[in-house]
């Protein structure tokens, strides 16, 4: 069943729950992992054919790793995720298995589980599959002739979003309760926003990125994606972690313990305004009238709001150095180059000028940036900004576009994630509501290092008033005609 104007049910299968629903069912002895697995490995497999979410489905390797967490559980041992099937994106390491990372080609099973997954696993979590992500990362859609196209629940039509798109559809569309995804430029956020779920950027190095010290020379985190605060707070504390190999080592916070505390007043800036990219970009009036309203949700909880923009400056300047070498970094590990997107090729050119002094300066520079843009957080607690500018694209609105032609309409679309993953601070994504055809859209919680507990416990707070978590996608959509590259449009 597609969706195509927003069609919103409160009929939930059972086995669909929530990530804390499902966690403490479990330890109450009211379902077993096998069951839950199971059905979630029969979901997957029906959505696959439209929504395509998956690279990877550990179908037999998940149901043994069920049947053992039924063993312990029926032995009396408790974790906070013991036999909870979760997913994670397809550029995080689960051993015996490949990582693509979006891209064409035969790779290798990787020998180990990256950090993230190692403590989902020792948090009891069973890993069912990979989701998709468009090549290397880079977009802010997921699709790719590695694997076609990732589709929304929402409406089968449109994109998910990216990069963590793949994580975000299976969890939207209700095929796992959340999914780890990862944030280089808003690819937890955008693809939250998206699909209307919870999504969260934490502070860079609250979620391990090893067997990279640093993913991206910095700009890319770790995140979770869920339908309620709650659940992303919980799957963000089984994560959460450092490898002694990681280069950042935030103090320690929990997350979850934060949901259950009503924040303090707050004063609140609201900024529309956007970082200078000296390309063309402006915010459709429905995606400000949807910021503007939850504004007004915040003002009747009892916190101040504010119209006030950060000093970004000239933060776009530390962005591209360390993008386009990092694109160059993981491109240097594809057994067959040959077969990447001519925009990946591109970006590997601009990273190989611009690995050097200009990435050196780049790094040089933060401190610098998060004074001037942190400046803000002298007389207010919390930024909050539209996560996207648009709502979702079309697939195959960006298909078949040069390198510079991709990037003016993904920053044209997307302007407001990323200068947060150059101050490597946290940020949360929390629905804004639906566009008048039914399309989701998002805001974003932003605050300086260490905010998490803050963020979340404000999204809480909203979610209580707004009760978002009852809207839902009105079944899996099913996918329509192929489209030919380029055909698509971008907006609603």
């Amino acid at each position: 069943m597609s969706v195509t104007s927003g069609t919103q049910s409160s009929t939930v299968p059972s086995a669909c729950g929530g990530l804390v629903d499902t966690a403490r069912a479990l330890a109450e002895g009211g379902v077993s992992s096998r069951r839950l697995t199971e059905e979630a490995l029969a979901r997957i497999a029906a959505a696959q054919p439209g929504l395509n979410a998956f690279r990877i489905v550990r179908t037999e390797a998940a149901l043994a790793e069920a049947d053992a967490a039924d063993r312990r559980l029926a032995a009396g041992e408790r974790l906070p995720l013991l036999g909870v099937p979760v997913a994670v994106k397809d550029d995080m390491d689960v051993a015996g298995e490949p990582t693509a990372f979006g891209c064409a080609g035969r790779f290798p099973p990787k020998p180990a589980d990256s950090e993230a997954v190692r403590r989902l696993r020792a948090a009891g979590a069973i890993i069912v599959g990979k989701t998709q992500t468009p090549e290397l990362g880079q977009w802010p859609f997921t699709e790719g002739p590695a694997f076609g196209d990732t589709r929304n629940p929402w409406n089968p039509a449109y994109t998910p979003g990216g990069s963590s798109g793949g994580s975000a559809a299976a969890v939207a569309a209700g095929l796992v309760p959340a999914a780890l995804g990862s944030d280089g430029a808003g690819s937890v956020r955008i693809p939250a926003a998206w699909t209307h779920l919870v999504g969260v950027k934490p502070q860079r190095g609250r979620i391990s990125t090893w067997p990279e010290p640093e993913s991206f020379h910095g700009l890319t985190v770790n995140g979770v994606l869920a339908r309620t605060v709650a659940d992303a707070a919980l799957l963000l504390d089984a994560a959460s972690g450092q490898h002694p190999g990681d280069r950042h080592h935030p103090a320690p916070v929990s997350a979850f313990d934060a949901t259950r505390r009503t924040p303090r007043r707050l004063r609140i800036a609201l900024s529309f305004g956007m970082a200078f990219t000296a390309t063309p970009k402006s915010l459709d009036p429905e995606v400000r009238s949807a910021v503007e309203r939850l504004a007004g949700r915040l003002e009747s909880l009892g916190h101040e709001v504010v119209p006030q923009d950060p000093r970004y400056g000239q933060i776009g300047l530390t962005f591209v150095p360390r993008a386009t070498r990092g694109v160059r970094d993981w491109a240097s590990r594809v057994p067959d180059p040959a077969l990447l997107d001519p925009r990946t090729h591109e970006a590997m050119r601009t990273g190989r000028i611009l690995g050097g002094l200009p990435l050196r300066v780049s790094r040089r520079a933060e401190g610098l940036l998060r004074r001037r843009v942190g400046e803000i957080f002298d007389r207010f607690d919390v930024v909050l900004t539209p996560t996207t500018a648009t709502p979702p694209l079309r697939i195959g609105a960006l298909a078949g576009l040069g390198a510079m032609a991709t990037d003016r309409a993904m920053i044209a679309a997307c302007p407001y994630a990323w200068t947060w993953n150059v101050l490597g601070w946290p940020g949360v994504n929390i629905p804004a509501g639906f566009t008048t055809t039914g399309l989701p859209m998002g805001a974003q919680l932003l605050g300086p290092e260490g905010a998490e507990p803050l963020l979340l416990s404000l999204a809480a707070q909203t979610e209580a008033a707004e009760d978002w978590a009852r809207h839902r996608p009105d079944g899996i959509p099913a996918a329509p005609p192929a489209a030919g590259p380029g055909s698509g449009r971008l907006g609603s």
